[in-house]
């Protein structure tokens, strides 16, 4: 495997193959499988979830990881294109990303949207740059519209649960956050859960709709999955049957990159907090699914993220063994 960038890039025996060798490192596991191999771990955005589980899945499997972020560079680094670098920054990451890369086996890049230009997000321009200047293998962390280690973690979370896929209803709600937040994760959720055959409803508020590339992109794996996917306002309607809410803030696409604009749209919708009442429509057993990190008490209240709905910690935990199988495939020697 020379990248782990999006799910679309992969089989359905491919998914398959990684998620029955998640399971069986949890199972089984293979403590000096990459025992010799380093993964460079290059942060330009902020993690918590994302950088410990990469670290703790190297460590499981015998191998080992550095991390860098412009925050601990101690020359600064500078990514802006076509600079005159006369500021604090004394490194650019044109240098600063190839070095890095060639000191592992294998390199994770996580490079958060601009949210200036839809178009250019859209495009993965700043993922697409970072990555041209490397020759090694490469796992996306989370770039403008994509983080597949989130979603091969929450198929598994889905599969661990029993959650059906041909037949299973899955909501993607939007939920109020007072700043516009990247489409990364609601836009790959969105292609996991269809790309896996649910029932995939995208709840939002009037001026919230996931740009229509992204709806078709899930649309198309719905239909060749046996699933299907649409929008709703309707909370009510929305929610009947369903097996699983996972709810996530994000910008709003008809005012991208305008703050202001986002602002005056989502001020008025700080009801759209996940609480019980949410759930009266929903399957008796209906799942509450969350990335982390999450704000209590405005995106979901306390009694839904404390409760037996909530899988937010056994999603967390798969992100580590999701990875070991990925790492397993790029770093390991081959069956």
């Amino acid at each position: 495997m020379q990248a782990f960038n999006d799910l679309a890039d992969f089989g359905n025996d491919e998914l398959a193959d990684l998620l029955t060798l998640a399971g069986r490192l949890e199972r089984q596991p293979e403590p000096d499988a990459l025992r010799g191999k380093v993964l460079s771990l290059l942060f330009l955005s902020p993690s918590l979830r994302t950088l410990a589980s990469f670290q703790a899945a190297m460590t499981r499997l015998g191998g080992g990881s550095f991390v860098i972020s412009p925050d601990m560079s101690i020359h600064g680094l500078e990514s802006r294109p076509g600079i005159v670098m006369d500021g604090s920054a004394a490194e650019h990451i044109r240098e600063a990303v190839p070095v890095i890369a060639s000191y592992g086996d294998a390199i994770g890049i996580r490079a958060f949207a601009e949210r200036k230009d839809l178009e250019s997000d859209m495009a993965e321009t700043e993922f697409a740059a970072l990555t041209e200047l490397i020759d090694t293998p490469y796992i996306n962390m989370e770039s403008a519209m994509n983080h597949p280690c989130q979603n091969l973690a929450d198929w598994k979370t889905l599969d661990d649960l029993g959650i059906p896929a041909n037949g299973g209803k899955f909501v993607l709600s939007w939920a109020y956050h007072p700043k516009a937040l990247p489409l990364a994760v609601p836009a790959s959720t969105l292609y996991m859960a269809a790309r896996r055959g649910m029932d995939v409803t995208v709840l939002r508020p009037d001026g919230f709709g996931l740009p229509t590339p992204l709806m078709d992109k899930a649309r198309d794996a719905a239909e060749a999955a046996g699933g299907s996917v649409r929008e709703s306002e309707d909370r009510h309607e929305a929610m009947e049957g369903a097996h699983v809410i996972y709810a996530k803030s994000w910008s709003a696409t008809d005012c991208y990159g305008d703050r202001l604009g986002d602002q005056a749209l989502r001020k008025e919708l700080v009801d759209w907090c996940v609480d019980d009442p949410w759930f009266d429509d929903a399957q008796e057993d209906c799942r509450f699914m969350h990335c982390l990190p999450v704000r209590r008490g405005v995106v979901v209240a306390d009694r839904v993220l404390d409760g037996p709905r909530s899988v937010v910690i056994q999603e967390a935990r798969n992100r580590m063994l999701a990875q070991m199988a990925v790492l397993h495939r790029m770093l390991g020697t081959p069956a």
